[in-house]
């Protein structure tokens, strides 16, 4: 029989022992663990909450920025058997309550003040709520008795543990594979969150999958940025990087990302394609700003850079003239971009959504492989990868061997295996909406899968526009090619039941000030822009420059400019970066229908 998720984190302390597990920066400094008092601390905190009441089953959630206390809590809950319920820090205070209720959860793990506030706001709707832990107390009411800090908790466990030794290990095995792991809960574009519940059977089968396909070793290293949140950097890293035995050097923000990367070296990165997408925008960026000289150069080796990736796709040997140019080309460009990570990554992920072509060329020829798939929660992450062996840019892989998958009469996507979820907490209706009735999770994407077995996703099924002629439009296909130019920074394609298509736009701040310098345009504050004719002929020239290389059907006719980012604070987007349709076609509502004038 295979082991439970906290049995395998048992044997890894065991194995790995006084080598550094994982560690955060902090203001700086960077704090860590030893494979050993990573387990002491999630075992402490485990016995904590047993000693608090919670047992095999019980919900837990945790609202925090990743920190080491994250993780601590994380396999410590599911150590003891229990559930863990993560919620994104950037969720208001009224989700973060639904989220506690509907899950039922007895005791919630918040980061600081803030996040125990979101609870303690709506405590009265909250009947199975126990107890708060704080992990950073400054400034809340310890007088409260429903709030203990989390050396409070660790102290709690570490007395239980004196007094019944090997309890925490008896709690242990007594989990079985198909007990409930985790619930995450789905962003809710379309409604209210769906808690996924997610089994260890799930999260083992994912641990086949990518053991069969993926190039992990206990002698690498990542540098983990996504929220612990995010599905993806959950199982595929915290919980497979766990397994595997790699070493985290968790990031202090988002915003020190490179210069985290810089200083740990790692040997995978685990992103998103927008992450991708930015490193890209930057140097492009950086090279506009170089004599034209330098431009040509550059230009000149990245069009030698994606005919060795081309070849390299094809598993075709290199003629020997190419091979020349790209020993010229690759340290005068490509080798900067893999110092700029650390020059020791091998793979990094772009998941989750389409990446252009272009983008992974120069990656791929900077020697480092972007590694593309498709995954969802409702799959406990990865369905399909491309591998450093068997790889189409373009595509999202073929699937894993963890799981099946088929296209419906209608173009979407089918999954069926142990890593598809049993359904979402308390929600029978739902659940049985989102499977065909052989047992198939249906997953809201529509897709092909080529004669050599490499899935494409062309759009979600939702998202697709029918235009008022009858065309079926893929808008991802169109926003990613206006994504690949820097100035873009959210691009949203209008036309579902309209005679043609237009566009909302946001723009890259740092962009629209070089461009403007460049062109010698005067202005005091970025904001001015908006208004200038002379930087609006640039935008026009950009959304030209997209429009040559699309069909007529396709095309944007019109366009509107939103004057501020759009971001989880102003609704816009889901906590894992994704645009919310609806609520930006609600939102920008009256900007749209300027855009289709009444017929005269």
């Amino acid at each position: 029989m295979k082991d439970n998720l906290a049995q395998i984190f048992r044997k890894q302390a065991q194995k790995y022992g006084n080598r550094l597990a994982v560690e955060k920066r902090i203001n700086g400094v960077w704090h860590g663990w030893s494979w050993t008092e990573y387990y002491d601390n999630a075992r402490a905190a485990g016995l904590g909450l047993y000693s608090l009441g919670i047992r095999r089953g019980d919900r837990v959630a945790i609202l925090s920025e990743n920190r080491l206390e994250w993780i601590a809590s994380d396999m410590g809950i599911i150590g003891i058997g229990a559930c863990t319920i993560p919620i994104y820090v950037t969720l208001p205070g009224h989700e973060v309550s639904y989220i506690i209720n509907n899950s039922d959860s007895k005791v919630f793990i918040a980061e600081n003040k803030s996040a125990v506030q979101k609870a303690l706001s709506y405590i009265k709707d909250l009947p199975s709520l126990e107890k708060i832990v704080v992990m950073d107390p400054d400034g809340c009411d310890l007088s409260n008795p429903m709030v203990i800090t989390f050396d409070q908790l660790l102290n709690m466990g570490r007395e239980l543990q004196a007094k019944e030794k090997g309890l925490y290990e008896k709690l242990t095995d007594e989990i079985r594979i198909d007990d409930l792991l985790t619930f995450v809960y789905t962003s809710g574009t379309t409604g209210p969150p769906k808690g996924a519940m997610i089994s260890h059977k799930n999260v083992l089968a994912v641990f086949d999958g990518l053991d069969a396909v993926v190039p992990a070793y206990d002698t690498d290293e990542t540098v983990p940025f996504l929220p612990l949140c995010h599905v993806f950097e959950r199982i595929a890293g915290h919980f497979y990087g766990m397994k595997v035995g790699v070493t985290a050097h968790y990031t202090e923000s988002f915003d020190t990302i490179v210069e985290d990367i810089a200083a740990k070296r790692p040997t995978i990165v685990l992103a998103v394609p927008r992450v991708c997408e930015k490193i890209y925008a930057k140097i492009m960026a950086e090279v506009k700003k170089q004599p034209a000289w330098k431009q040509t150069m550059f230009g000149w080796a990245k069009n030698v850079g994606a005919q060795v990736s081309m070849l390299k796709e094809k598993k075709q040997p290199l003629p020997l003239g190419l091979k020349l140019q790209y020993a010229v080309a690759f340290p005068l460009v490509f080798k900067k971009l893999s110092e700029k990570l650390g020059g020791r990554v091998r793979w990094m992920t772009a998941a989750g959504a389409p990446l252009a072509r272009e983008i992974a060329d120069f990656f791929n020829a900077s020697g480092i492989f972007v590694i593309e798939g498709y995954g969802m929660t409702e799959t406990t992450a990865p369905v399909t990868l491309n591998t450093i062996k068997d790889y189409r840019f373009g595509t999202t892989g073929k699937c894993l061997p963890c799981c099946r998958i088929k296209i419906a009469s209608d173009g979407e996507i089918l999954i069926k295996g142990d890593n598809v979820i049993s359904g979402y907490w308390k929600m029978p209706e739902q659940t049985k909406e989102a499977f065909t009735e052989d047992g198939w999770l249906m997953s809201g994407d529509i897709g092909v899968i080529d004669k050599d077995g490499f899935l494409s996703i062309t759009d979600r099924k939702k998202d697709l526009i029918i235009t008022a002629g009858g065309k079926n439009i893929a808008p991802q296909n169109i926003e990613g090619m206006f994504m690949a130019n820097p100035l873009f920074e959210n691009v949203v394609t209008i036309g579902d039941r309209r005679k043609y298509l237009t566009a909302l736009f946001t723009l890259n701040r740092d962009e629209m000030i070089r461009l403007a310098s460049l062109s010698g345009i005067r202005f005091d504050k970025p904001e001015e822009l908006y208004d200038k004719k002379e930087f609006l002929a640039i935008v026009d020239k950009a959304v030209e420059e997209v429009n040559k290389n699309l069909a007529r059907v396709e095309s944007i006719k019109q366009y509107r400019i939103i004057r501020h980012s759009f971001s989880t604070d102003t609704g816009e987007l889901t906590p894992s970066l994704k645009v919310k349709r609806k609520v930006v076609n609600e939102k920008y509502k009256d900007i749209i229908e300027s855009m289709y004038p009444p017929e005269v």
